[in-house]
Formats: structure tokens, C-alpha cells, sequence
């Protein structure tokens, strides 16, 4: 009774708010925005630049609305709703405000969308084929930049529409600062902060800048085609191993609901590609954890000879952002390789000797979800098993889906 005494009495100290959207009428708590107050009688509002709680600055105007009694029209993705408000989201002036922003923006992005890995998932795409935009009536002019075509995390600057997702969500979320505004007036533009090579930077390769840029301007090396040429090649031999995490994934990029999207199915999807051998990664987890194990228990014998505690290792991101902001843990880290490395040596010692072939005729690819795992396979010393890296490459479920 105590509980539900103090649940009442919170409720009540929330003050609600009495607004009319579209002609409907919407009662939220006090704080509320625009854009949340609508999408809870389900009225949508299009945005590009929006990321709750990470990126609200209304940099796109995209979610333009317009407000009785007001001459200018506001973001509605920032906008607190207030007594008695009267909002109209789709008004013939908040309608030709979108499509011009849209438009403006289109007009400084290279739109070859049959070529952009986001095409058919471009959140720019999307909105402008809602607001039936053919054309851009402006003079088209995009940035281009210099990439480093080999780094695993690729960004091209002439897709860039500046939302600020990726400056946000590394600042806020990753706490690295890889990304920043530069330049000032109309060559502002987004590049690594303090004008460094990315390959100079901290950047842990986590990529949740790709997944959160609306658009095609940041995305993971393309390993495909190497993959593709092993899979023809008749004197590769491609075994492929699987992360657990892809397994609950793969079917999202290619629609399929999730009774179908089984790890079978996944299985039989990639033999199908020409893959001679599926595995699980599952079996190098296990692996991993008895050599960690034993290191630990080495450790526990020598204890004064180790700093402790003892951290595990496994992803590659996770390593990185330790050597660069953590750099006096270093010697905390565990030396066991990762289960994909491991994977990687077995398939060209162990499993070359039970399939009687020359452990160089072995072509080892990982499927994993996470970007870093590219740079893992090209750390050098990854190569124990002395037929070349123990992993040759490494796809991430995105490509799996494209490739599929």
C-alpha cells in the first residue's frame, strides 16, 4: 500500500499538458516535445539529424511545424509543447519549408544512390521520396575528400549532410571525441578533431558512427569482393566462422521475420554462396576461455609478478580504447587471443591436417558484428599458424546481408 501511495502521488505531482495536433487532441506530461507528443497519437514527423537524448539540435529543419498564433515556423524535434498549443505537422507552409530544406541538402549530396551501400536504408532517401522531390532546382556542389581506402572505417565527405550524429554519439555515448566540426560558414564540414589522419586518431573502430549516420557517409571497408574472388578461386579452400551475435541479426537486413531467420538457415545461406566449410565461433569461445584460464591461474601463482586484475580481450574495440585512453592498463590485459584469431589458427594447423591439404590452400573468414574485427586480422604477429594471417578477412553482417 506504501508503494502504491507513493506511485499515486508521483503521478500527480507530473503535470499534464493539453495540446492540439492536427486537429486531434493530445494530452502528455510537462517536458514533453513536439515530436514525442505527436508520435504518441501517431502522427509522424520526418527527421534526418534527430537522435533522442544524444542529438536534438534541429540542425536539419527537416521536422519543421507550425504553431497557431506564430509566424515562424519551429523544430519540432526541440520544441516543448505548451497549454492550450495548436500544432499543424504537415500545413502547406510547413510542407514547402521541408521540402525546401531537403532540398538544400540534396543539393551538397553526391546522389548516386544505385552505388551507396545505404541505398533502400537511406534515411535522406526515405525523406525524399515522401516529400516527392524529383529534382533540386540548386546549383549542385559537394565536398570530396582524402580516405584512406585501407583503414577498415571509411568516410565519404560527399555524402556528408552534417546532422552531427557522429560527432554526438562519440562524444556522448563512446566518450572517444573522434569526430568534429571544421572548417567555418559554408566549408563547415565533419572530419576527425584536431585535423588528424584517422589513422593518427583514437578511434576504437567500434563502429556506432556508421550505424547511426542517416546516410552513406560512413560505412565499413567493403571486403566482399576478395571474398568473393576466394569463394571462385578453385584452389582456396573458404572456411567461414560465424559470431554468436550474428546469428540473432543477419535476418533484419534482409527483412526476414525472426521464425525464419534461423542459424540453420543462415548456415545453408552461406554454403549456398560457395563456401565450403560454416563453423561456429561458439567452439573458439571455448577455447578462449580455457587458455584465459590457465593464464589466469599462471598469473595467481606468480601473483607479484602481475598487475591485476586480469582483463579478458576478446574484442578488438574494446583493446584498442584501453592502449589509447587507458594506456598504464595495457599490462592488465590478457595475451590470449581472441576467438576469432583462435578460430582463424586452428582452421590453418588443425583443420588443415584433418582435411589433408596445404594449411595455405585455407582461406579464413570470420562473419563477426563488429568493425574492429578488420583491424584485428591485420595486427601483425596474427599469423601462428604460418600459412599467412590467421584470419584473411572479416565481413560484418551488413556485408553478409549485401552479399546474400
Amino acid at each position: 500500500r506504501s508503494l502504491w501511495l507513493r506511485h499515486t502521488e508521483r503521478r500527480q505531482r507530473v503535470r499534464m499538458v493539453n495540446l492540439t495536433i492536427n486537429n486531434k487532441k493530445v494530452q502528455v506530461p510537462e517536458g514533453t516535445t513536439i515530436l514525442a507528443a505527436a508520435a504518441q497519437v501517431g502522427i509522424k514527423i520526418p527527421t534526418l539529424c534527430y537522435l533522442k537524448e544524444i542529438n536534438e539540435i534541429a540542425s536539419c529543419r527537416i521536422c519543421v511545424v507550425e504553431i497557431e498564433g506564430k509566424e515562424t515556423l519551429v523544430a519540432s524535434c526541440n520544441t516543448v509543447v505548451e497549454e492550450g498549443m495548436v500544432v499543424y505537422t504537415n500545413s502547406y507552409k510547413a510542407q514547402h519549408a521541408r521540402r525546401m530544406n531537403v532540398q538544400f541538402i540534396l543539393s551538397e549530396h553526391d546522389a548516386h544512390c544505385t552505388s551507396c551501400v545505404k541505398s533502400g536504408n537511406c534515411s535522406l532517401q526515405t525523406v525524399a521520396n515522401e516529400l516527392n522531390i524529383g529534382e533540386v532546382p540548386f546549383e549542385e556542389h559537394y565536398e570530396v575528400n582524402e580516405w584512406p581506402q585501407d583503414f577498415p572505417l571509411i568516410r565519404n565527405a560527399s555524402k556528408c549532410i552534417k546532422c552531427m550524429r557522429c560527432v554526438q554519439i562519440c562524444e556522448k555515448v563512446q566518450g572517444l571525441g573522434i569526430w568534429d566540426m571544421i572548417n567555418t560558414g559554408k566549408r563547415t564540414s565533419v572530419g576527425v578533431s584536431g585535423r588528424k589522419k584517422i589513422t593518427e586518431s583514437d578511434c576504437a573502430v567500434c563502429g556506432q558512427c556508421i550505424t547511426h549516420c542517416p546516410v552513406g557517409a560512413l560505412y565499413e571497408r567493403d571486403d566482399i569482393d576478395p571474398f568473393m574472388n576466394a569463394v571462385h578461386d578453385p584452389e582456396k579452400i573458404v572456411v567461414v566462422q560465424i559470431a554468436p551475435a550474428v546469428r540473432a541479426a543477419w535476418g533484419e537486413g534482409l527483412d526476414l521475420p525472426r521464425e525464419m531467420a534461423t542459424e540453420k538457415r543462415l548456415a545453408a545461406a552461406v554454403r549456398a554462396l560457395g563456401v565450403d566449410y560454416v563453423c561456429d565461433t561458439n567452439f573458439s569461445a571455448d577455447l578462449t576461455i580455457m587458455e584465459e584460464g590457465n593464464e589466469f591461474l599462471e598469473r595467481m601463482t606468480h601473483a607479484d609478478q602481475y598487475s591485476w586484475p586480469m582483463f579478458t580481450s576478446c574484442c578488438p574495440g574494446w583493446v584498442r580504447f584501453v592502449k589509447s585512453q587507458y594506456p598504464d592498463m595495457t599490462k592488465n590485459l590478457s595475451t590470449a587471443k581472441s576467438p576469432q584469431q583462435m578460430f582463424g589458427a586452428v582452421a590453418k594447423s588443425y583443420y588443415a591436417q584433418i582435411l589433408d591439404v596445404d594449411p595455405s590452400r585455407i582461406f579464413s573468414v570470420s562473419i563477426m558484428p563488429c568493425v574492429a574485427k578488420k583491424h584485428e586480422c591485420e595486427i601483425p604477429g596474427m599469423d601462428d599458424a604460418g600459412a599467412g594471417p590467421d584470419v584473411d578477412l572479416s565481413l560484418t553482417t551488413r556485408e553478409l546481408d549485401r552479399v546474400l
